[in-house]
């Protein structure tokens, strides 16, 4: 693995924008979280399941003790996985949480975004998991996995940000820089309610996250997906971004990273569980078109291919670079969003009714099914 870095520059207010770099070369940034409760889903879940999803919330007394730093390690380094993603040409190394003793585990979205093949080591017994996608939220930076086989898994202590203040101490543990060993990254908080825009320089794709914690912690490449604790070792954020300096010295700007409230992830996970799928939250697997697209200039409006894959759904259909798509299943398509929300509500081998207008101005349309691909 190749090992990453970058961020952007800073505005500061009452709202924060940051341009940061979520997956470098390889690795991504960290990340960790959950509320009071102990989850404990069916055992298949598909988005049409019967069975109950059973939440047993309980509430923590306030964190009254304060760790030292080898105990608080010693318990949460149990309740983590270092997950290992890789596509084509590239593998991503981050973090994730136990959330249920039969290994769901809270990640990173943009850890896992286009993995083909995904496994998790567990920090409490060694083992090699392979991984299950449930369900993931791209806007949020937040995915669900199962670890195949698991069972009897040491879980985090969940606590709440709501609880949290500005000058707080906290501890960000994770995959450091991929190398398979959890770090600890200590801090204060600095923030909360942060705005930040996010590139993920694998893809170029961007991203803007609301809401979330900022601390001064060196959250490092490998880290997203990980938790960051309060002294009582209770999660109360996922480390998601961070400007991490390798070796730093009494110039290097001070160390600011982001983390996803507990408090926000967690109805998340709970529609995760439960199967529900909507506009924002996949669950289940991933249905491909086989087309990159942009909002198209001009008329008609709609998505422009941009691109098109080999042998794709859309390749079949003999959609072309530079076609526009305005139609999708009986949805009217007047941009990349319009398709994107689309797809959310298809499962692979759906067959959907596809129209589009050519490079000559002419509505064409066509069937085809959909394929399964890696999450998006």
């Amino acid at each position: 693995m190749s090992e990453s870095s970058g961020s952007g520059g800073i505005k500061r207010g009452l709202w924060i924008a940051a341009l940061l770099v979520l997956g470098l070369g390889g690795l991504t940034l960290a990340a960790p979280p959950l509320t009071p409760s102990s989850l404990q889903p069916p055992s298949s879940l598909q988005p049409d399941a019967q069975s109950p999803v059973t939440v047993i919330t309980t509430t923590p007394p306030p964190p009254a003790i304060s760790l030292t730093p080898q105990e608080l390690v010693a318990r949460v380094v149990p309740s983590i996985v270092t997950i290992t993603s890789s596509a084509r040409f590239t593998t991503t190394a981050g973090t994730g949480i136990v959330l249920s003793p039969d290994g769901v585990v809270l990640t990173n979205h943009h850890v896992i975004s286009g993995g083909t093949e995904i496994t998790a080591v567990n920090m409490s017994n060694g083992l090699i998991y392979d991984v299950e996608v449930l369900g993931y939220d791209s806007g949020q930076d937040l995915a669900v996995l199962r670890l195949v086989g698991a069972s009897d898994l040491p879980t985090a202590t969940v606590g709440s940000s709501q609880r949290a203040a500005r000058g707080d101490p906290v501890t960000a543990i994770g995959n450091a820089d991929g190398e398979g060993v959890p770090l600890p990254a200590p801090g204060t908080i600095t923030g909360f309610g942060v705005t930040v825009n996010t590139r993920n320089s694998t893809d170029g794709s961007r991203n803007q996250l609301k809401g979330l914690i900022e601390v001064n912690a060196d959250i490092r490449p490998g880290d997203s997906g990980g938790p960051l604790v309060n002294a009582a070792a209770e999660l109360i954020g996922v480390s998601s971004a961070g400007n991490a300096i390798e070796d730093r010295t009494e110039v290097s700007p001070a160390p600011q990273s982001y983390a996803i409230p507990i408090d926000t992830a967690l109805p998340i996970v709970d529609q995760i569980l439960s199967g529900r799928s909507s506009e924002t939250v996949r669950v289940g697997p991933t249905p491909v078109l086989g087309v990159a697209v942009k909002d198209h200039v001009g008329s008609p409006p709609g998505a422009e291919v941009v691109a098109v894959s080999f042998d794709s759904p859309a390749e079949v259909t003999r959609v072309a670079k530079g076609d526009v798509i305005t139609g999708f299943g009986g949805a009217h398509i007047t941009s990349t969003s319009d398709l994107n929300i689309a797809m959310s509500m298809r499962r692979p081998g759906d067959t959907v009714e596809l129209i589009w207008f050519d490079a000559q101005g002419q509505q064409r349309s066509g069937s085809l099914v959909l394929d399964e691909g890696p999450p998006r």
